[in-house]
């Protein structure tokens, strides 16, 4: 039996969880699905040919391979070890030995690797492999996948991945997928606090903010923000790009882990961790993560 062989459980039927388990599907993966919604699992079954689990514990007892899409590495490890470790109500109580986890949420790499200690003892394997690019990156299957763990067993998951996403990268051991994402989130994150600022400065020199945009595209302060976001999302007044300023913090907060722990600099990192952690206390950790912009206008 290899890795990946059997039934595919997919826990977080969420805004990324949903298109993801939606092109396993269509790749003829054979799926059982999980949301502490139900809506949501409901909804995709309708559309889809997937099984819908009862339980936590129903996905562990079904499946060889279990896929975590969730909002942070504590709800990773409630879901597979149960409240306080105590493997009650959870993924893990019911796995097989040999059974594989692929946490694909951006959960913190310290955590990662004490989790992945945890399900050892079990006898389950762990990778991490957390994503980039998006809701419509996972709609169009074109998402970066970094990834984390054994190398033969990232090589078993390579055809998985490709079914997700059209960047796949080894980054390392257990948790090194999960550090590179929060330190690209990080360095997207301060890069969307300086466009921000500067668009802001600009137009209030008198400039026309499109033209700032424009400029910003053809030179050297060219990035994700710049192209992606500011006249998209921002001077459109739109600000539902589709990813949250509380996840976008939370990020920011683990990569500043990461280079604290590391003994490496952190100045800017902490400045940057501030400002959003001041924007998701001002606008609400569900607002999008580009209203921002309003946020460092007033």
């Amino acid at each position: 039996m290899t890795s990946l062989s059997g039934k595919i459980g997919f826990v977080g039927i969420g805004a990324m969880g949903t298109p993801m388990a939606a092109n396993l599907v269509k790749a003829n993966h054979k799926l059982m699905i999980y949301d502490v919604n139900p809506e949501r699992t409901n909804a995709l079954a309708a559309t889809h040919e997937v099984e819908v689990a009862r339980s936590l514990a129903e996905i562990g007892a079904s499946c060889t391979t279990v896929i975590t899409m969730l909002p942070d590495g504590k709800a990773v490890r409630e879901v597979l070890c149960g409240h306080d470790d105590d493997f009650g109500e959870s993924v893990a109580a019911a796995l097989d030995p040999g059974a594989l986890v692929i946490d694909m949420s951006s959960s913190s790499p310290i955590g990662t690797r004490e989790l992945g200690a945890i399900l050892e003892a079990r006898g389950v394997r762990l990778i991490d492999a957390p994503v980039s690019n998006g809701v419509r990156g996972a709609i169009a299957g074109t998402l970066a996948i970094m990834v984390g763990g054994d190398h033969t067993i990232f090589e078993q998951c390579r055809p998985l991945f490709e079914k997700l996403g059209n960047q796949i990268f080894y980054a390392g051991p257990l948790g090194a997928g999960h550090a590179i994402k929060a330190l690209n989130n990080y360095v997207n994150a301060a890069g969307l606090v300086a466009t921000c600022e500067a668009v802001i400065a600009g137009q209030r020199f008198g400039l026309d903010p499109n033209v700032i945009v424009d400029i910003l595209n053809a030179s050297s302060g060219m990035n994700n923000t710049t192209k992606n976001k500011v006249k998209q999302f921002m001077l459109s007044g739109a600000f539902n790009a589709g990813f949250t300023t509380g996840l976008m913090a939370k990020d920011v907060r683990t990569a500043l882990e990461v280079a604290a722990a590391m003994g490496g600099s952190t100045r800017m990192a902490r400045h940057t961790a501030d400002m959003w952690n001041d924007t998701e206390h001002s606008l609400g950790a569900a607002s999008d993560h580009t209203a921002i912009f309003k946020f460092l206008e007033l």
